[in-house]
This record gives structure tokens, sequence and C-alpha cells, in this order.
């Protein structure tokens, strides 16, 4: 495992600790919602992906790629479909299988790299759920050929990533006000950017490294791997949590079909 996935599973080992809001799992209520057919999902912050973009969710072979924490794949299992949770932090898929536990739902749970699926033979799933995530990983392609393998044909990708744009600006000191001012280029690598001093406290802090990978990665990445993208949109920040909110978009949903 490379050093900086090793740092990250870690990281988010401890985001399940600090209550992080994407570790929390979902309420009986929503299972219970889910096996009566209403359900909704997220791949980004705010915006459900709307329910054109799924076909029917009974029976069907999903893979949750990097999206443990007991909120997507409990919902999908209570709607009738087979799941698979793929994710690097053991803690996140504790958090799948809490659900499970206690609503009796099969769900299975498997730590690896988004990034490496050769666990998974060719044609195996009928859709792949990737919520915000490949920010962690420093490469997008492996992610996307990857999720082409082992897709069956027909299958949908279903993807949810940062606009680069977040990422021109710094935000490596936590205790010091976030402004607009332009600092960083994009594809953006924490790895490259942050000062030894600054990699130090994010080690010491358990704050995961983040890439910002340029859109010909993202969106001409999943082409270049043979998707043909037949659905976008886009969703904003928590105002809380940046001040670009009020002029731009900061998150992308696509959805790529496999022939």
């Amino acid at each position: 495992m490379k050093e900086y996935i090793a740092h990250n599973q870690h990281a988010w080992n401890q985001e399940v600790a600090k209550g992080n809001q994407w570790t929390i799992p979902v309420s009986s209520e929503i299972i219970a919602r889910a096996r009566r057919g209403k359900w909704q999902v997220l791949l980004t912050p705010w915006k459900p992906v709307p329910s054109e973009w799924f076909p029917t969710l009974k029976s069907l072979d999903i893979l949750c790629l990097a999206s443990a924490g007991g909120q997507q794949a409990p919902i999908f299992a209570a709607a009738g479909a087979n799941v698979v949770v793929y994710d690097i932090s053991p803690e996140q898929l504790k958090q799948d299988q809490k659900v499970a536990r206690r609503e009796n739902l099969d769900i299975q749970t498997i730590v690896g790299d988004m990034s490496d699926l050769s666990i998974f033979p060719e044609k195996q799933f009928d859709l792949i759920f990737h919520p915000v995530s490949n920010c962690f990983v420093s490469d997008v392609n492996p992610v996307w050929r990857e999720s082409y393998r082992v897709l069956k044909s027909g299958g949908v990708l279903l993807s949810g990533f940062t606009n680069p744009i977040l990422y021109l600006f710094d935000e490596s000191d936590p205790n010091i006000p976030l402004n607009l001012n332009i600092t960083n280029k994009i594809p953006y690598s924490d790895l490259d950017s942050l000062t030894p001093r600054q990699k130090e406290y994010y080690i010491s802090q358990g704050l995961p490294f983040e890439f910002g990978h340029a859109l010909e990665d993202q969106i001409g990445g999943q082409i270049n791997a043979g998707f043909i993208i037949d659905g976008f949109y886009e969703d904003k920040h928590n105002p809380k949590d940046h001040p670009i909110y009020k002029y731009i978009s900061t998150f992308i949903a696509t959805r790529g079909r496999k022939n």
C-alpha cells in the first residue's frame, strides 16, 4: 500500500471517531422507507441523485466504491439490491456492518484501495456507486479503468467528485480564515504543495491528504476508459465550510454507461 494511502486509511478511521457527517449511519426510519421503495442517496453533499439515473434495484449487483459509512449501501440493500462495499477504511466499513446487523440486511464489506479492483472479476456488477472520494487518491484514471472492467455490459457508473477550482485556494492551515486568493495550480496535490511542517501537522492531526484532479482526468478519464457520459449535474459547497459557495458550484456528478 502506498504510504499516503495508508495515512488516509488511518485518517478516515479517525474521522469515524470524530463523528464526521459522512460516517454516521442512516436511521431505521430511512431503511423502513427504502424497503417500501421510497429512498434517496447522495453522490455530492446536497442534491439527491435523480431517480431516473438508477435501474430497478431489485436483485441488482451494486458495488459501493469508496462509499462506506453506513449511508448508501444499507439503503440499496433495503431496496432489494445485492451490495458490496469496497473502502479503504475498516472503521467506515464497520458502520455499514452495524446497520446490516441492526436491520437484518445482507451487505458484503471489503477493505481495499479504490484504484485497485483486482479482487473482482470482469463484468461482476450492474452498477457502481462512487460518491465524492477520489480526491483522496493521486491518480483517478485507474479508478475509471477498473470500474469499466468490473461492470457488466450496459452497466452504470454513478460518480461524484470535486470541481478542481476548489483546490486553487490555500486551506492548509485550519487556524487561518479562508480567503479566495489563488495560491495553487491544478492539478493539485497536498504531497507536492504542503511544506514538510504542514505535512507533519496533517499527520499529527490525522487529516487526510487530498488531490485536486483536472476535469480532463475526471470527465475525460471516464470517456477514455470507455464510458458514455449520459448524465451530469453540479452541487454547491456547504456555506459554513467555504466562502466560494456564493460564486460557483464545487461538486460534480456524472452518470457513465458501459456499452
